[in-house]
């Protein structure tokens, strides 16, 4: 019987049903990082609108970043109970739904609270996004079409800031948020027409609420906790989510049937030192575009529109060298190449310390440039090397533990951008006076951003001796 549920979802996918879903699963992908990217150009806006300062504004980024990283494990178990379709097309409804009560908001905590409910609705889409690709393709194509994907990602990160400048420019704000709904309902539709099978590897087993509120405790306190600190409120909400989150991994060993197998990663060190390298790349780099979209507006006054063209370059890139990376990976060695992907994101944040007020533009270009080679070379190896050494069982939840990564590693690089700008610049509004400080601010987490990076590197780097052996 088991082995019947196993085959739901697998029965009369073809290749070209596969490569319908791979359509469907690569708008979804395009969809949230194309408005997180463009949401970068519009933050100032917002600010002068609402008058939140600069350390405010990284919530917008962190709410969502949070209740994301919170659901997205639990939703991939529910999926895997209920079917991963299901909860695919319920999160596109409820993520539209958010993303046009944002365009709305009458201040700026609720539009930070709009944000973290929009997240709820990411993590049930990206909780089962990459586990349903791997579901549709075998392993022999697998790396291929988690590069498509990756580039796809990539893609959206390029036309966010282009498009998100221009219409922050032309249409205001709100359209931010109105253009990426429009988007969504696109997506809704081509999934029910386009995206075949359901999956559900768990068909009939219970759901963990225990497990699941220790999980989102523990994780939702630890970031909180984080973006707090050096306040006597962050330290004390990090010992929270430390002793929660260690309830969670007791609880969860003993458990008949737990909202995610731990043993992935204390059986697996090939997928604890991959999800490892994640969590420390995305910590190093997810807060740069931020940085760099208050730098370019602020510090050389440029409009939105033209910042947009300058940090387009990296995502450009990035998206050429995850088509790049997904067909390298049938001829090296995927850890090998994620590696790589690291060392030369180490060289571009380094080139990045030394920014100055008066930079030259191109200079700036060149660096984004060498980062979006590092990442385009890193992500899908790195994805491909994670879903390849669990079983097709646990694919949903390795799938949730790798978006978890990524964002609790984004969350990470949030926090540590608006600790950067708290110690220059306090909770002032960025003005000239200020601009030295906030320069100061922008030295000090690529610093520190550096700084984790080569921790990284060493990680992967003992993932790869790990998975030649």
């Amino acid at each position: 019987m088991a082995d019947k549920i196993k085959e739901v979802g697998r029965k009369n996918i073809d290749s070209r049903d596969a490569r319908r879903g791979l359509v469907v699963l690569c708008c979804a992908a395009f969809l949230v990082p194309f408005m997180g990217s463009s949401l970068n150009l519009a933050l100032p806006r917002i600010g002068t609108q609402f008058g939140m300062n600069a350390v405010m504004l990284t919530w917008m980024a962190t709410a969502y970043i949070i209740s994301t990283a919170i659901f997205q494990i639990p939703f991939a178990r529910v999926a895997d109970i209920v079917g991963r379709r299901k909860v695919f097309m319920l999160g596109i409804i409820f993520f539209v739904i958010c993303t046009v009560a944002c365009a709305f908001a009458p201040n700026g905590h609720t539009l930070i609270l709009l944000r973290f409910l929009s997240g709820i609705g990411s993590a049930m889409v990206f909780g089962t996004n990459i586990a349903i690709l791997t579901s549709l393709f075998p392993p022999e194509r697998r790396a291929y079409a988690l590069g498509i994907n990756a580039a796809v990602v990539y893609a959206a990160l390029a036309a966010g800031p282009f498009f998100g400048g221009l219409l922050t420019h032309y249409f205001g704000w709100h359209s931010i948020f109105i253009f990426p709904a429009l988007l969504g309902l696109a997506v809704l539709l081509l999934a029910h027409f386009l995206l075949k099978g359901e999956w559900t590897e768990a068909k009939g087993e219970k759901f963990d609420i225990t497990g699941s509120l220790l999980y989102g405790i523990g994780l939702g306190t630890l970031i909180y906790g984080f973006t707090s600190l050096p306040k006597t409120e962050g330290i004390v909400l990090l010992g929270v989510g430390i002793v929660s989150l260690a309830l969670f991994g007791w609880y969860e060993l003993h458990h008949r049937s737990p909202v995610f197998n731990l043993r992935l990663f204390t059986g697996n060190k090939v997928f604890t030192l991959s999800s490892l390298a994640a969590l420390i790349n995305y910590a190093a780099t997810a807060g740069i575009a931020f940085m760099l979209s208050l730098y370019l507006q602020y510090v050389r006054g440029l409009e939105a529109s033209n910042a947009g063209l300058i940090l387009i370059s990296q995502a450009v890139v990035q998206s050429v060298f995850s088509l790049l990376a997904g067909k390298l990976s049938r001829h090296f060695e995927p850890s090998k190449l994620a590696t790589a992907g690291m060392v030369v994101i180490v060289a571009g944040l380094v080139g990045l310390v030394f920014l100055s007020m008066t930079t030259p533009y191109w200079i700036i270009i060149l660096l984004l440039m060498l980062l979006g080679v590092g990442f385009g070379i890193f992500s899908s190896p790195n994805t491909n090397v994670i879903m390849g050494s669990v079983d097709r069982k646990d694919y949903s939840a390795a799938s949730a533990a790798t978006g978890t990564m990524r964002l609790t590693g984004q969350a990470v690089s949030m926090g540590i951008a608006g600790m950067a700008i708290s110690f220059h610049v306090g909770t002032n509004t960025i003005t000239p006076p200020l601009f030295p400080a906030f320069m100061d601010s922008l030295r000090t987490a690529f610093l520190i951003f550096i700084a984790l990076c080569i921790v990284g590197i060493f990680a992967s780097t003992a993932r790869v001796s790990r998975h030649s052996g």
